[in-house]
């Protein structure tokens, strides 16, 4: 197995790190291509884990060529089985590098053209409509993605694969624990407090969050807020907030920002299936989040509320109702707990290693050649 991916923190590389270290452990020989630095790469060389160097921008530009050539060296000096792309540029690149010639599964993690607009998000979906003929299996993380995919005419075979948590690592915290966290993260022990994590970025909605905070704080004047992330809108947004709000860097291990919350807010345009979401539901958290694909699946009503996107106002009620009623936070949390079980990390890492058992032993295809036989979309969630 060859598996690439360009993001090397957050979400993808978390899951990236944990698909390879299951497959370790199932015999597989798994290596990695990856750039060097950050989180995945440190993952990965503390478990010894195999790594390739592959330097790679996250956006397309002058470079995109020659890190489809690097790419496609790497490749052929491995020799695998199958080719595992993950996110949109190992999805370029290894496509192009490929083009049919290797079995080749593709996730997209959140489609491309979600995070662009006008002739940009034009010709990423132009792309990805051309480049399912490169694809024998794309593993979509989540229902709402495989939907966008059928929506959008992307004409491959679509496995449904859903993100999951470790059920063993990320579990509901108990008052002692609780207390424990927030002094070690500097919070009064009796603040109402929301907790947003992930990337400052204009798809995780930090700018909405924002926005709504001052009329949370009408409400509930005591409030704080902690978004807890780097990103490129860091700035903008220090720059315009409210009294109650506090930055705080990326952090490796959220378990304590998840003790200390007693509602974790999820406000973003676009996801494939959030970590983030199913961690707190693991972590027994009331959650308000926006009323999306790949959010909407896992924020059930029984364990928070769902918000139009980009609803200031609706976002500031729910959060605003959450800080203050105790008992309503606390039976969602209860709710939130059992629902994580649904999402147990080692259901998706079996799943994963059936495709990818699967894709193995499909016949090689000729560079350029059809899978499937040309034939259209269709949507198997793997059980």
């Amino acid at each position: 197995m060859l598996h690439a991916a360009q993001p090397t923190d957050a979400g993808v590389a978390r899951y990236v790190a944990a698909a390879t270290l299951d497959q370790l452990a199932r015999g597989w020989r798994v290596i990695v291509a990856c750039p060097s630095g950050g989180q995945l790469a440190a993952e990965l060389t503390a478990a010894g884990v195999p790594r390739l160097h592959w330097p790679a921008t996250r956006s397309p530009s002058v470079d995109t060529l020659g890190e489809t050539q690097r790419l496609r060296r790497l490749i052929g000096q491995v020799d695998p089985d199958v080719v595992h792309l993950h996110s949109a540029k190992a999805g370029l690149a290894g496509r192009l590098a490929v083009r049919g010639a290797r079995r080749t599964l593709f996730q997209p993690h959140g489609w491309s053209w979600l995070a662009a607009r006008g002739a940009t998000a034009r010709g990423a979906l132009a792309w990805e409509r051309l480049a399912a003929r490169w694809t024998d299996v794309c593993v979509c993380v989540g229902d709402g993605e495989a939907a966008h995919a059928r929506h959008r005419r992307i004409r491959s075979r679509h496995v449904v694969v859903r993100n999951g948590v470790d059920l063993g690592k990320f579990a509901p915290a108990d008052e002692r624990t609780r207390i424990a966290a927030r002094h070690r993260l500097g919070i009064d022990r009796d603040a109402p407090l929301a907790v947003c994590l992930g990337r400052v970025t204009r798809q995780k909605g930090q700018d909405v969050l924002v926005t709504a905070w001052p009329r949370v704080r009408e409400y509930c004047p005591a409030a704080m807020l902690c978004i807890v992330g780097d990103g490129d809108l860091l700035p903008t947004l220090r720059r315009g907030a409210e009294p109650g709000v506090r930055f705080v860097p990326s952090v490796t291990d959220p378990r304590p920002w998840y003790a200390a919350a007693d509602v974790v807010v999820l406000p973003s345009r676009w996801e494939g299936l959030s970590l983030t979401v199913l961690e707190a539901l693991a972590s027994g958290c009331s959650v308000v989040a926006a009323d999306i694909p790949g959010l909407a699946e896992a924020v059930l009503p029984a364990v928070g509320a769902r918000v139009a996107a980009g609803d200031v106002r609706a976002l500031a009620q729910e959060l605003a109702r959450r800080l203050i009623d105790a008992d309503l936070r606390a039976a969602e949390a209860h709710a939130a707990a059992l629902a994580a079980r649904a999402f147990d990390i080692r259901q998706t890492h079996d799943q994963l290693a059936a495709v990818t058992t699967r894709v193995a032993r499909l016949p090689r295809r000729g560079r350029d050649s059809a899978p499937n036989g040309g034939t259209g979309a269709s949507v198997v969630r793997v059980t």
